[in-house]
């Protein structure tokens, strides 16, 4: 068997496979009420036919104004979990595990009115200018983190992934670029991440794995590197975060791309440091669309898990065709079996 195959299991999290469908946004929602639509039913229902293990919904605001624009996905009130509940079902019933990414974009929520942040900085020249939270905010922003999570429990998720990534508002805390605030949540920037860790694993099964994105570096003037994010992850591992999926950038103009010269798995080293230096689990991400490139970072062991980001978007069943294409697929579904390669 392929390593790219072989089971994985964290707590209480069995995986069919090492492979991940990171949390990618659709801007997909046809009201502003956050509830996913038949469009987010069929994107995540197929990769999961199409053989995924992991399947990691976009990022789901905890608040109305968190969210990255009003089209995106949201998990603020009860009145979302009949839906995500419908998703969580299916995704189970074609032998797949999905998870749902917590989020709250800060000072880059297009749409809110005005943003929030830790400090009064504007993302860019053509951004709104953010109102700094106060404690009292930061408090009730720890809370909608807390209640999203178990609003995500009782829809069925079987893991939930706080966004800590890609410059929304956890990375905004957590990074000096735009942390200037001189209260504790200055003088510790990782405090507010802590919290919001410490709040979520509260109300989740004790069983049930937290992974945390962030980025293991910022691609700016002045912005942290690998060192300062090991740190960081070292306060979020011991507040509960299990494992980590490894990402970069996402402040200044390069965002989160990496940048005109990111390659095939440009960010695996990064995800291989935090794994080493925390004797942590990690999710590998970033430029993965060739099966032999996922299949070795696993081999090679620099992390548990690839997530397979673009290469979904273009095919929903890749990871069907990677283990076609590795040497045949074991459980082909039943209607498909006349196109793809069965093994044996």
């Amino acid at each position: 068997m392929s390593e790219l195959f072989a089971p994985y299991e964290l707590k209480g999290l069995t995986l069919k496979n090492r492979i991940v469908m990171p949390p990618m946004c659709q801007y997909s929602v046809d009201k502003e009420d956050g509830i996913p639509n038949d469009w987010h039913f069929v994107h995540y229902v197929s990769r999961a036919i199409g053989g995924t293990g992991l399947i990691i919904v976009e990022m789901t605001g905890v608040h109305p104004d968190g969210r990255i624009t009003n089209r995106d996905t949201g998990i603020w009130s009860d009145t979302h979990i009949e839906a995500y509940r419908k998703l969580t079902d299916s995704v189970h019933a074609y032998g797949a595990k999905i998870a749902i990414q917590l989020g709250h974009a800060g000072r880059k929520a297009v749409d809110a009115e005005p943003p929030v942040a830790p400090s009064a900085i504007p993302f860019d020249v053509r951004s709104k200018q953010p109102q700094a939270l106060s404690k009292e905010g930061i408090l009730e922003m720890i809370e909608a983190f807390r209640a999203a999570a178990r609003r995500a429990v009782e829809a069925g998720f079987d893991t939930v992934e706080i966004h800590g990534a890609h410059g929304y508002l956890i990375h905004q805390f957590h990074s000096p670029l735009t942390n200037i605030r001189l209260d504790e949540y200055g003088q510790d920037p990782a405090l507010f991440g802590v919290q919001v860790v410490a709040a979520i694993r509260e109300v989740v099964p004790v069983d049930m794995p937290l992974i945390m994105r962030v980025s293991a570096k910022e691609y700016v003037d002045g912005g942290y590197d690998a060192d300062y994010a090991l740190a960081f992850c070292r306060r979020y591992k011991d507040a509960g975060v299990d494992m980590f999926h490894v990402s970069s950038g996402g402040e200044g103009p390069i965002g989160s791309n990496g940048g005109p010269n990111a390659g095939p798995a440009y960010q695996a080293d990064l995800a291989e440091y935090i794994r080493s230096g925390l004797q942590v689990p990690v999710i590998a991400v970033g430029r993965l669309e060739a099966y032999s490139e996922a299949q070795s970072i696993i081999a090679e062991k620099r992390a548990e898990l690839v997530a397979i980001g673009r290469g979904m978007l273009s095919d929903p069943y890749w990871a069907l065709h990677a283990e076609e294409a590795l040497g045949g697929v074991h459980d082909v579904p039943k209607p498909y079996e006349r196109g793809i390669w069965k093994r044996g």
